[in-house]
């Protein structure tokens, strides 16, 4: 190939210097044209860096043309309206249709393969209940014993994405749909800016391992900064991330490129460097701590509801954490579980595909451990990852969640198309870039509409949900409302598959075999890691002597 290209260019240079010099100088500019491809097929022979290049000269650049379009003509050219991913077409089109007041309603039946092991339904009732006679705004109120503000909050709110992972324009407008709409912003872990204030929307300001908008020189938390912020009036909750589903165990990322002056200020940070959050908290080093650090920050915000959120990981770790909080008597007013299918912030491959639990286990999960230990009354659950339709929140809701946090439906329903480019600064709707070119495209007076539009229009499918089953409300459905199939011919309903415990049933020493390893193992005087606890088999009598081993020698 190199030697054709060599014969071809050289011929092809002398042909049109000919035709050029001796018929017309408009050939010059053919003339010219093959001279700059023949320069770059020559450089791409002697570059040392890509083997396609150095044996396909020119041509060999086409790969990257080819890897560049693809994703768009995948997207629109040949996945079908139920394969894409992470979201589905169906899914997509059904945000931007709610959020353009569109019609969202489906022809000619599912195209779902009900039979297909995964397939999840929601029992209806014969004896179904009117819309009219249900509440249409479902609230929720955060806030516990210690709670001197307690917040009214939304079934679905804005979940954590940060200014500087997004553009300043998509904040102020997913804000200014929040106002619109009355539900909550969270701020992401990037600091509270001026664009999540500029629109009045109720606002959960999420504390991060970066302390972003209260840290001091060095980086760590700032009391003094933290009350004076905390106290602001649209700030109505109070959100420490101990780890996402995008990435459990990892910091938070901030490319270089998203690093602007402006974002550096909000955060308080250098600009124009790749800015990694550290993975772990540096406020606190235990349980017991956590527990006292949520204690502190309540104090200082004048007794704001105050949680914090997590994807779970070492189950034992989160039984520490509700040992220290009984101990002390001192509770969040809400946990977040995030989901190991979370992801609107850039990670390595392998924190996005293998690390965290999924959503559904890790919710069962803390509501099994809340309730066995009978305090699940002095705290709220939000449901986070992949929350899109009113089932999802019916099925998050059916498994004990409160409230759910959405992150991608918002980030589509201010114009997102899903270009999968979020972490290049590259977006071509102006939504995760925070090159001006590209913000000037998403117009906030607009989209805080269509924001506020998707909120309602999904609230309302989901009450519609629960009249269908019969149900008041959200407080209503259970595990048994929800059924899952596991095979061709086997469906189980979530009591089923992630049976109930009740409230009190891990008291007095009383915890199930299935959880003993981790609770002997669990000391919220420090944290710990062990590998022998089990999603899915109760653990053995061995498991739970080489729990308490590890106990007896803790790691640090």
């Amino acid at each position: 190939m190199r030697r054709i290209f060599i014969i071809v260019a050289l011929l092809s240079l002398v042909v049109t210097f000919l035709l050029g010099y001796y018929f017309s100088i408009n050939w010059y500019v053919l003339f010219v044209g093959v001279l700059v491809v023949s320069i770059m097929g020559f450089y791409d022979m002697v570059q040392t860096k890509h083997s396609i290049r150095r044996i396909y000269p020119v041509f060999g650049r086409l790969r990257y043309v080819m890897e560049e379009l693809r994703p768009k003509i995948y997207q629109y050219f040949v996945e079908s309206d139920i394969d894409g991913r992470p979201l589905n077409r169906i899914d997509r089109s059904t945000v931007y249709q709610r959020a353009k007041q569109d019609n969202d309603t489906m022809p000619f039946g599912t195209q779902l393969d009900v039979y297909a092991p995964g397939y999840e339904w929601i029992c209806h009732s014969i004896a179904p209940k009117g819309f009219n006679t249900l509440e249409h705004n479902p609230r929720v109120l955060f806030g516990n014993k210690d709670c001197k503000q307690p917040y009214n909050g939304s079934i679905l709110n804005i979940s954590a994405m940060s200014c500087g992972s997004l553009s300043s324009n998509a904040v102020e407008a997913m804000n200014g749909g929040a106002k619109i709409g009355g539900f909550a912003h969270n701020t992401g872990e990037g600091g509270l800016s001026d664009f999540h204030l500029k629109q009045g929307g109720d606002l959960i300001w999420q504390i991060g391992t970066g302390y972003f908008g209260c840290r001091d020189e060095q980086g760590n938390f700032s009391p003094e900064l933290f009350a004076k912020k905390a106290q602001i009036p649209n700030v109505k909750m109070i959100e420490i991330k101990i780890s996402q589903g995008a990435k459990p165990g990892h910091g938070g990322i901030l490319p270089a490129a998203k690093n602007t002056p402006e974002v550096a200020r909000i955060r308080h940070i250098t600009p124009g460097i790749t800015v990694e959050s550290p993975p772990y908290h540096t406020a606190f080093s235990s349980p017991t701590e956590l527990v006292q650090f949520i204690k502190q920050l309540r104090n200082l915000s004048g007794g704001k509801p105050v949680g914090f959120k997590l994807c779970i990981g070492h189950k034992s770790e989160f039984i520490a954490i509700c040992k220290a909080m009984i101990s002390q008597d001192t509770y969040p007013d809400f946990i977040t579980v995030d989901g190991g299918e979370g992801g609107t912030g850039a990670a390595p491959q392998e924190f996005s595909n293998y690390v965290g639990a999924p959503l559904l286990d890790g919710l069962a999960f803390v509501e099994d451990v809340l309730c066995g230990l009978n305090i699940r009354h002095h705290i709220k659950i939000i449901a986070s990852g992949k929350i899109m339709t009113g089932f999802h929140i019916a099925r998050a809701a059916a498994l004990g969640a409160d409230a759910c946090n959405c992150a991608r439906a918002m980030m589509l329903a201010v114009g997102c198309i899903q270009a999968l480019i979020c972490n290049t600064n590259r977006c071509p709707t102006g939504v995760a870039t925070q090159d001006p070119k590209l913000t000037k495209g998403l117009v906030v007076e607009d989209k805080r509409e269509r924001v506020a539009n998707f909120h309602k229009n999904t609230v309302k499918t989901f009450v519609e949900l629960m009249g269908a089953a019969g149900l008041s409300g959200m407080q209503d459905i259970t595990r048994s409302h929800v059924y899952r199939r596991v095979s061709l011919t086997a469906m189980y309903t979530f009591e089923e598959i992630f049976p109930s415990v009740k409230r009190g049933a891990f008291i007095d020493g009383k915890v199930p075999q299935k959880y003993s390893a981790d609770f002997a193992f669990a000391s919220e005087d420090r944290w710990g890691i062990h590998t022998v606890g089990s999603w899915s088999e109760d653990n053995t009598k061995e498991k739970v002597e080489v729990a308490e081993t590890a106990s007896d020698n803790p790691v640090h």
